[in-house]
């Protein structure tokens, strides 16, 4: 029963983990169109599809940069000691 109960837990965690991996809502919504435009053959892979909307962050659409940006501008501030 405990190794069932370990099991399941592993499971639950390991599908929880891409949703987080994928950024908010808000994020999706705006950089989705961005994400298979020029990023296309990294998807699935939620982070390298980030570092690649990063790495085109010119050409990006104003929404999708603005989220970019914004969540860069956070992570910044959290480094502060």
């Amino acid at each position: 029963m405990r190794m069932i109960f370990g099991f399941s837990l592993f499971i639950a965690l390991m599908a929880a983990a891409p949703a987080s991996a994928q950024g908010t809502s808000k994020q999706r919504s705006a950089c989705t169109n961005d994400a298979y435009r020029f990023c296309e053959r990294f998807v699935p892979d939620a982070d390298t599809v980030a570092q690649c909307l990063r790495a085109n962050l010119g050409s990006l659409s104003r929404a999708c940069r603005a989220q970019i940006l914004g969540a860069s501008k956070g992570k910044k501030r959290g480094r502060r000691h």
